[in-house]
């Protein structure tokens, strides 16, 4: 699967979603451009990803920075020194403790290698990191999306841009998430510069921010 290589080409390719859709003109034209965003594709990222599952992006921030705070630098080895009782004043339920010291514990023993988890294509991609407790589509998603910026990604188990197809009335109130599926196939192999151009209208929208 193609990458986005970098800012030009993405917002080349947002005027090619609006050709496509011409509906989203009026994110850019409201709101300009969508950021072109990046997380760094490694540890502290997948734990922030997993942090945000089904709850706010102010709280998984919060307690991200709480986590920060705590180790200075969030690493497999800085996560596994804390007790769950030191995770859990950083906010950290118990079943995301879980999931967090999974993937740390994979990552130090050696039976997961980021940066080289990182050259695979996206289907391995997801395969590899599907196996883990705690990592499912969504969080997969997130990664290959945001940290490794492969073109062709629609994330549907991402309320927020399923909200914002039924704002912009990309589709009728009436159809499902399956029927929004379908529609999102119009942007292909460019899904992914469809759903940053979503994104940004349901983040202006309620001028919330996205880190």
């Amino acid at each position: 699967m193609k990458k986005i290589e970098n800012e030009e080409e993405f917002l080349r390719l947002c005027d090619w979603c609006i050709d496509r859709e011409p509906k989203l003109d009026v994110v850019i034209r409201e709101y300009g451009y969508p950021p072109f965003w990046h997380r760094e594709p490694n540890f502290a990222t997948l734990i922030l990803t997993i942090l945000e599952q089904q709850v706010s992006l102010a709280a998984a921030k919060a307690a991200f920075l709480k986590l920060v705070e705590m180790v200075e630098e969030v690493t497999p080895f800085n996560l596994l020194r804390l007790s769950d009782e030191e995770l859990r004043t950083c906010y950290f339920s118990r079943q995301k403790i879980s999931y967090a010291r999974v993937l740390a514990t994979e990552i130090i023993e050696g039976n997961l290698n980021l940066e080289e988890l990182n050259r695979l294509p996206e289907d391995e991609i997801r395969k590899r990191l599907a196996t883990l407790k705690g990592i499912g589509n969504w969080t997969v998603d997130m990664y290959v999306l945001m940290s490794l910026h492969f073109a062709d990604i629609f994330p549907p188990g991402d309320l927020a841009t399923i909200k914002a197809v039924y704002e912009l009335n990309l589709v009728p109130p009436e159809h499902t998430k399956e029927d929004i599926i379908e529609y999102m196939k119009g942007f292909s192999p460019y899904r992914s510069v469809a759903t940053y151009i979503l994104w940004h209208a349901y983040i202006e929208k309620r001028k919330l921010t996205l880190e």
